[in-house]
């Protein structure tokens, strides 16, 4: 039988998974599209790698094994699996059409909405992944101030302009590297002294997983302002999440232009670019930025639902309890346990567990909690990616299977068995970090 949520005896089957995965190999580069989806960031041997079907805040494998999943599609989950609202309003559209010969009211339709939810959203250009309109952001702004060099900090995408500052830079060329270099979070003398007369952004994700100290935002957004640089916000993450409107709404704080995608649409692919007037507007002659896929209108019908179930529930809340009940629980469990080397850290509605090198190999930490959270029935990569359908019983199960789990790490750690404890190859790591992604900082006015 397969496993389900519950302490299983036995860590789950996943012959069909491995069966699927021996298909790809030679074939689907790494195996998957999304590098954070991919087996590599899961103990193989162990943890499933193919995906059947998901309801709520669950899911199962092609194997038939059940968990709960804190992972969430890496994200854009931000109702929940099959949630009906959304999938009544695909289905009803998908009943009249997908993609037309002309424009669709539902383009109309949502950027309305999002004008009146998001601030600063004067104009509105849809696309289909964030790295769109992250890059349509940072032509917008080469545009606009007729500047070259870009500055960021966190991750925005494989597009050139970005991709060149981290380890993965090969094939981008060199006069293209020589544009854009890194600024450090929380650091706003790093940001005054990389800011010069040719700068025409400085592009972050408002929040990854610390919060902003001494004013961070708002000094940031004076810097740019007395340069005159355009302040990028990447709301991959922070939209529809720590507020309806994103982190300009939960900062109060206004960005020159704002992306956003992931929860926007609970799954369906669309991406959000908005900003000042003034600046979009070159998009109507002076700008190129169309796609033929922007007005799709099943991803607009989802996008629509979507939002108006999160300002109707206020999904919001709820995110955040069920996450600050996840983070202080699982905070107070290790604590109980005198175990300072790990943690959970974040905002309530999206954290993270961190493991300190000082006591051991932190991959090898992850992995063997991973193992053994699978076991358990939860499908679980350090993340906890909160969704309105998370509901109490999956918290207090979570937090019981933590009671039990963390004891074995505190175990494995001090014995020095964490290795030998693993029945699979450990999860690798990745060029995505929780803090510095980027490996190219700028020196002072270089």
């Amino acid at each position: 039988m397969p496993n389900t949520i519950a302490f299983n005896p036995d860590y789950p089957d996943i012959t069909q998974s491995d069966a699927l995965y021996a298909r790809a190999l030679g074939l689907i580069p790494g195996q998957t599209q999304t590098l954070a989806k991919g087996p590599g960031q899961y103990v193989r041997g162990v943890a499933p790698k193919f995906v059947a079907r998901g309801r709520g805040a669950h899911i199962l494998d092609v194997d038939g094994n059940e968990f709960i999943d804190y992972n969430m599609g890496i994200g854009p989950l931000s109702l929940g699996y099959a949630y009906d609202v959304v999938d009544d309003a695909i289905r009803a559209q998908l009943a009249e059409g997908i993609t037309y010969s002309l424009v669709h009211p539902l383009e109309v339709e949502v950027a309305e909405l999002l004008r009146e939810v998001i601030p600063n959203a004067e104009m509105v250009r849809f696309s289909k992944s964030g790295n769109d309109v992250t890059s349509a952001a940072v032509r917008l702004a080469r545009a606009y101030t007729g500047r070259d060099t870009v500055l960021c900090c966190g991750y925005h995408g494989w597009h050139d302009w970005y991709i060149s500052v981290t380890d993965r830079n090969r094939g981008i060329p060199q006069a293209t590297r020589d544009l854009t270099f890194t600024i450090d979070y929380n650091d706003i003398q790093s940001v005054r002294d990389a800011l010069d007369e040719n700068t025409a952004c400085v592009i972050l994700e408002p929040v990854v997983f610390d919060a902003p100290h001494n004013n961070f935002l708002h000094e940031l957004k004076d810097a740019c302002e007395r340069n005159g640089t355009l302040l990028i916000f990447d709301e991959m993450w922070t939209g529809f999440r720590l507020a309806l409107g994103g982190a300009q709404e939960y900062f109060g704080i206004k960005a020159d232009l704002a992306c956003f995608s992931k929860a926007i649409a609970n799954g369906m692919p669309l991406s959000v670019l908005t900003g000042r007037k003034d600046v979009m507007e070159l998009c109507e002659k002076d700008v190129f930025f169309y796609t033929t896929f922007g007005g799709e209108a099943l991803s607009l019908a989802a996008a629509k639902a979507t939002i108006g179930e999160m300002r109707e529930k206020h999904v919001q809340k709820h995110l955040f309890r069920q996450g600050r009940t996840l983070k202080d629980g699982f905070n107070a469990i290790a604590a109980q346990l005198t175990m300072p080397s790990v943690l959970c850290k974040g905002f309530d509605c999206r954290t993270i567990i961190t493991f300190d090198a000082s006591v051991g190999n932190p991959l090898l930490q992850k992995s063997y909690v991973q193992q053994e959270m699978i076991k358990r029935g939860i499908l679980w990569s350090g993340f906890h990616n909160i969704s309105f359908s998370h509901s109490d019983d999956d918290v207090e199960y979570t937090l019981a299977v933590y009671r039990e789990v963390l004891p074995l790490l505190k175990d494995a750690v001090e014995t020095g068995t964490l290795a030998e404890r693993l029945r699979g190859e450990p999860v690798e790591p990745v060029f995505r970090k929780t803090s510095n992604f980027n490996t190219k900082a700028r020196t002072p006015h270089a």
